[in-house]
């Protein structure tokens, strides 16, 4: 049986997926029809961005699942129309262009790179950092992203704390939950790095209060949501030098406003949402993965709990 799949995007991401998409299906062995534009009635699986058109899922009678195209599903999650099952995008791409952005901000900190780079000005600076074993990282959220990401920086010889909201636990990390455990992570953070869903229960999960958990001068990095951080208390923290730097990748408002003090603060690096970009060759296999699935009967992989948000 031939299935239907409605990609369901911007035009310019079409332009990515337009050969990788049916390529990933035919070597998955699934019989499948792809095209930007079908009688919903004919739909079996939509292939999907939150910023497309499509916002009303009802026409779609037949629809087995969504499948989206991006890791974060805040902005579809919480449609009432919505009721078949819905997908995160977890892919292999994803996840290493996420280790590499993690771990190389990571290392920049670690060992003072801005100090020189910055810093040709005749100067001998004698700064010598120290050892990875000395300089404690935090990871806030221990999905996919976050376990790898803490793999890839244990396995360098930072000792890493990981946290997630229900008790989980992964090979090589020391890991917390509940908000006691977030309080004990937070304390030992010389670098923190954010890598929750975006729910309301995490909106402004560094605020003022968690912010002067942290010890005096630690660093910030964001590439998870810029809605887990309270913008202003950052801003009073930075200036107070309870936080020595933060880096950012993701914002409240995308792109972010020229105007935004983050831009022009000395203590801030501004990346432009690149931390971890889906890449179409293999998210279109991740995919055409969950479709070989949904047609062979088979449960769908990263469901999102709709309960939890994410």
């Amino acid at each position: 049986m031939t299935v239907n799949v409605l990609f369901a995007a911007k035009s310019e991401a079409w332009e990515n997926y337009a050969t990788h998409l049916p390529t990933a299906l035919a070597e998955m062995g699934v019989a499948a029809n792809v095209a930007t534009d079908f009688a919903p009635e004919l739909v079996d699986y939509i292939v999907y961005a939150p910023n497309s058109t499509v916002q009303d899922f009802t026409p779609y009678t037949r629809l087995k699942a969504v499948l989206n195209l991006w890791a974060g599903v805040e902005d579809v999650v919480g449609n009432p129309t919505l009721t078949v099952p819905l997908a995160r995008m977890v892919d292999e791409g994803l996840t290493r262009g996420m280790v590499e952005w993690v771990t190389g901000h990571t290392l920049r900190h670690h060992l003072g790179m801005d100090l020189h780079i910055n810093g040709q000005d005749g100067k001998w600076r004698a700064y010598v950092p120290p050892l990875a074993e000395e300089r404690p990282v935090t990871i806030l959220g221990l999905g996919a992203l976050g376990a790898a990401c803490g793999q890839a920086l244990s396995a360098l010889g930072f000792p890493v704390t990981g946290w997630s909201r229900s008790a989980k636990s992964v090979a090589g990390l020391t890991c917390l939950s509940g908000a006691d455990g977030l309080t004990q992570a937070l304390s030992t953070a010389h670098i923190l790095i954010l890598l929750l869903p975006h729910t309301a229960e995490t909106e402004n999960t560094l605020n003022d209060t968690t912010l002067a958990a942290l010890p005096k001068g630690a660093v910030i990095l964001n590439p998870g949501r810029g809605a887990l951080i309270d913008d202003k208390a950052l801003l009073r923290a930075l200036e107070a030098g309870q936080v020595g730097h933060a880096t950012l990748d993701t914002f409240r408002n995308e792109p972010l406003p020229i105007a935004h003090p983050f831009w022009s603060h000395s203590k801030i690096t501004v990346t432009p949402h690149i931390a971890s970009t889906t890449r179409p060759r293999t998210a279109a296999r991740a995919v055409a993965t969950n479709i070989q699935r949904g047609e062979a009967g088979l449960p769908f992989l990263h469901l999102v709990d709709r309960a939890r948000g994410y």
